[in-house]
């Protein structure tokens, strides 16, 4: 059975387990019958601790498959109860990056708008102000370094829809590289697109300590650039 490369997990305990997803990996299972993630951690536990048997591997929270960076699963019943308590309370902090093809007007802002989901063409419609069917969505952005074609934009979301970032900075004109179904002007040649799961940060479920786990980003031309101007500074 495949399992998760050691060198992708960046936290690890008796409760959590955080790995660093790569672009095109599906979390879950769905139609497409690749091997999920979630199933690649749970070999990866029962592998490394020699445990027999069902392993569980509790799933708190998701990524777009063509996203890469941080996602936490956890190792207990306990853990995933206490874990899904907190993403619903106290909202863990959650940062992206994300490579678009134009700057933002402004070098920072924030940004609310009401977001719909047609779950047939798997796409999230933005509108001004709410509808029958619409959530809200809150994040917050601001420009951190720009290349001669594309800008890098720090994100931290306030609420957690489906496509938020996606379809929020779509709707700014700020498309994301590679993300044709929201106005990309080319996909990329692996399918992924250029949104990353830089930084996540909560409270432990059983110590209460604050954890803060920083994704690298892929092993990829431009990424690697941004991240190597971004540590220059």
């Amino acid at each position: 059975m495949e399992q998760i490369r050691s060198e992708d997990v960046l936290y690890e305990d008796n409760h959590l387990v955080v790995v660093n997803k790569h672009a095109g990996e599906n979390v879950q299972g769905d139609i497409s019958g690749d091997f999920p993630l979630v199933e690649k951690v749970r070999e990866y536990i029962r592998h490394k601790f020699d445990k027999p048997g069902n392993v569980f591997c509790g799933l708190i929270h998701r990524l777009d498959r063509p996203v890469s960076g941080a996602i936490a699963f956890a190792r207990t019943s306990k853990a995933l109860t206490r874990m899904n308590k907190l993403f619903a309370e106290k909202h863990p902090r959650k940062v992206y990056w994300a490579v678009v093809e134009k700057a933002p007007k402004e070098k920072s802002g924030f940004l609310l708008h009401h977001l719909e989901r047609n779950e047939k063409q798997n796409k999230t419609y933005v509108y001004s102000e709410a509808r029958k069917n619409s959530k809200e969505a809150r994040l917050k952005y601001r420009q951190l370094i720009s290349s001669d074609n594309y800008t890098l934009l720090e994100v931290e979301l306030e609420t957690g829809r489906h496509h938020q970032i996606r379809a929020q900075l779509s709707a700014i004109g700020c498309i994301i590289k590679g993300d044709l179904k929201y106005g990309a002007k080319r996909s990329n040649p692996d399918g992924s697109i250029y949104l990353h799961s830089r930084e996540l940060e909560f409270e432990h479920p059983t110590s209460k300590e604050n954890i803060k786990i920083t994704a690298p980003v892929p092993n990829d031309k431009l990424w690697l650039w941004f991240e190597s101007e971004i540590q220059k500074k």
